[in-house]
């Protein structure tokens, strides 16, 4: 099989072949990428078009936190207290920065929400939050598993770990926290820059799911399909010498 391989006719072909194979993985590949974006697209275009509810329609005090809460826009009323903490190890745009978190207490409630005000330059002290009673709007998001490695008695945090926080501000706690989009209608903040909420979670577009294995599919097929030819080649070369030697056999 080998030497009907190495034939100038079937090296040809799978230099045709390989390229076709090539052309296909590339194809795949980029219907994958559609994929995952228009995913994403319809993803955050679903949550986008969401109206911004009341925060006490969403969840509750000590409510578990809703299955189609993240990601949902709240508003609520209520007044900043204490000083704020920093969640520090964070990224953005691959600089070091620190989350400025701070105590909100809900009007009506009574109870505590944390919110993510905005970044800071890691090392920064943060900001004060505003005074008297604010009008927040911000995007919802469930708590952070707990991280052993820090605390906050030195004002600080390694994850948005509600569990921690009961231990530390007196009364009701909501299980989830915000990420403030606007603070009185305003989306800008003195001294910090508003994280943005992240991205849901994706499932892949089937459609180009379908499209990305139907093109991975025609590049294995172009390389089956040569193998084939080559083994039928082999098979017909076999049979033949077989045919001549019988002949020759027979001849003597």
């Amino acid at each position: 099989m080998l030497r009907t391989a190495l034939r100038p006719r079937f090296l040809w072909l799978l230099v045709v072949a390989l390229l076709i194979a090539v052309l296909g993985i590339i194809a795949g590949r980029w219907q994958w990428s559609v994929a995952r974006d228009v995913a994403r697209a319809d993803a955050v275009r679903a949550v986008q078009e969401r109206p911004v509810r009341p925060l006490t329609d969403v969840v509750a005090p000590h409510a578990t936190f809703p299955d189609e809460g993240s990601g949902q826009q709240v508003s609520t009323r209520g007044e900043y207290t204490g000083d704020p903490l920093v969640v520090v190890n964070r990224r953005f745009d691959d600089a070091k920065v620190s989350w400025v978190l701070d105590r909100f207490v809900v009007d009506g409630t009574g109870a505590n929400l944390v919110v993510v005000r905005g970044w800071i330059p890691a090392g920064e002290d943060p900001p004060s939050a505003p005074d008297g009673t604010v009008d927040l709007v911000g995007s919802l998001a469930p708590p952070e598993p707990p991280d052993q490695s820090g605390g906050s008695a030195d004002g600080e945090l390694t994850s948005v770990d509600i569990a921690q926080l009961v231990n530390v501000w007196d009364g009701d706690i909501y299980n989830g926290f915000v990420f403030a989009i606007s603070e009185d209608g305003s989306a800008s903040a003195d001294g910090l820059e508003r994280v943005p909420p992240p991205l849901p979670d994706t499932s892949l577009q089937f459609r180009n799911v379908m499209y990305a294995g139907q093109w991975w599919l025609f590049s294995a097929f172009a390389l089956w399909m040569w193998i084939k030819m080559v083994r039928q080649a082999a098979r017909a070369d076999q049979d033949e010498a077989e045919e001549s030697a019988k002949s020759m056999e027979e001849s003597t």
